[in-house]
């Protein structure tokens, strides 16, 4: 089984998904003024609290938070220890690459699906890339595709991979019984799902930013302790980015295209641009301002948080503590990061990573969830015996995560989201032209000096495909100011 996935893997990542993912990075990177720079200084307006006169969603904090939840998982510490196993420390390079173009692709698909959002018979926002893909490209058959491909990736396949990750750490800091985890999982995980998109919503606002800092703050600790190493371990990083390490060695570890295609893949299972997930938070936020471009600039910047402050966090804690190259043969993912600070802080490290591993599983089980049942809401609205069928499945994955094998995991988990990630690519591409016109008339009114507000009668064409009354009040406030 693995090796058959690991050959469907060498089709999809071997060529066709790493040239779709740099080539729509650059192309929206180019087609939107190099957004991702240039709108860098402004994050901290554009979360500022209560401005926004629209309570129907969730504010663009909340927004941010969510989708932070699901990105600032497993993957930012066993993941990042993967890509470093099997690409070497050249693949934390790549890593970083594929997060500042993917900020570009992030900043298009949060935009359209913030355009493209809908309100639920509750009347709040719900929208992603089924919905832009339905209204947008008038295509429902690639919506009902790409919601069957997230709802199997983040609602069971992602879930059960964040368990793993979950359970490994535990057992090995505190020896307890696989199983005994899984069932506390459920029983947690339970608890929270039956409140939707809102309940992981509030449950991120306060626990995103506490894990977030602490794990920041403990990679600083060991920078500074170790602070004559850093310019040692960035040279590794670079000479072994472009096989120069390997070349000078004679050795072949590590190769080119290993390091690129395990950073790219341990990158976009961390920060997830590209992939569709996001987007599904980014439209249930009132934004503010009361453009799509404004919360598509709030998302990207949780692309840099994941990657370039979490993700790099990690991989200074392993390489800063050279266990990459001691570890025992099979010693990989979040038992090599609990090691590696092991050795360098004492062994309280082993149970504090636990702690750690599990608040990142844990809001990513709760935020990835809240993706899937968006998605199953797309394809079958107000059903009471599917939520109800779908949230045990995705607690049986979750048991299932607990007790499954490492490797199996993580290759279902790269098939499910190759195959997201070529469905919502090819339609964001598709819409490139709305992305640009929304990018244009954002910065034509900053320029003026005025709140950038979406007035649908500006693009006739676009407000066809409008849901009515969606955007028409933020029309009116502009006209009435």
């Amino acid at each position: 089984m693995i090796g058959f996935l690991h050959f469907i893997n060498e089709i999809l990542w071997g060529s066709l998904l790493i040239y779709l993912l740099i080539g729509a990075g650059i192309w929206f990177t180019l087609r939107c003024g190099f957004v991702q720079f240039r709108y860098f200084t402004q994050f901290r307006a554009l979360l500022a609290p209560g401005k926004s006169a629209d309570k129907t969603g969730i504010s663009p904090l909340q927004a941010l938070f969510t989708s932070l939840a699901a990105r600032v998982g497993s993957g930012n510490l066993s993941g990042v220890a993967l890509a470093l196993t099997i690409g070497g420390p050249g693949a934390i390079f790549w890593m970083w690459v594929i997060a500042l173009v993917g900020m570009a692709t992030s900043y298009a698909e949060c935009s359209l699906a913030q355009l493209y959002k809908t309100r639920d018979s509750e009347g709040h926002y719900r929208g992603g890339p089924a919905w832009y893909m339905e209204r947008g490209l008038g295509m429902r058959w690639m919506g009902v595709l790409f919601s069957l491909f997230l709802m199997i990736a983040f609602g069971l396949i992602f879930n059960a991979v964040q368990a793993n990750a979950i359970a490994n750490a535990v057992h090995f800091a505190f020896n307890v019984p696989r199983e005994w985890i899984g069932i506390l999982l459920i029983f947690l995980t339970g608890g929270v799902i039956w409140g939707g998109m809102r309940g992981a919503a509030k449950l991120s606002q306060y626990l995103v930013p506490f894990m977030g800092l602490i794990w920041v703050l403990m990679a600083l600790y060991v920078i500074v302790l170790h602070i004559d190493r850093i310019p040692e371990v960035i040279m590794l990083v670079i000479k072994s980015a472009f096989g120069w390490r390997e070349a000078a060695s004679g050795t072949v570890a590590y190769t080119l295209s290993q390091a690129i295609t395990t950073g790219f893949q341990r990158g976009m299972f961390s920060n997830e641009a590209g992939m569709g997930s996001t987007p599904n938070a980014a439209a249930a936020a009132s934004a503010w301002p009361p453009h799509p471009a404004s919360q598509g600039l709030v998302q990207m910047f949780g692309v840099f948080f994941d990657t370039i402050v979490i993700c790099t966090a990690t991989a200074a804690i392993v390489l800063v503590s050279g266990m990459l190259d001691r570890a025992e043969s099979g010693v990989d993912g979040i038992q090599l990061v609990q090691m590696a600070l092991s050795s360098m802080v004492g062994s309280w490290a082993t149970a504090f990573i636990a702690f750690i591993i599990f608040l990142f599983g844990f809001t990513s089980i709760v935020a990835n969830y809240a993706y899937a049942e968006n998605n199953l809401l797309f394809l079958q609205k107000n059903s009471a015996v599917s939520q109800i069928s779908f949230r045990c499945l995705a607690l049986i994955m979750v048991l299932f995560g607990t007790l499954s094998p490492l490797p199996l995991v993580w290759q279902l988990a790269d098939v499910a989201m190759a195959l997201m990630a070529i469905t919502n690519l090819s339609a964001i591409l598709l819409l490139s032209p709305v992305v640009r016109e929304l990018t244009a008339d954002y910065l034509r009114q900053q320029r003026l000096g005025l709140t950038p507000v979406f007035n649908p009668d500006r693009f006739p064409e676009i407000k066809s495909q409008l849901e009515p009354g969606v955007w028409d009040g933020q029309k009116e406030k502009q006209s009435g100011g």
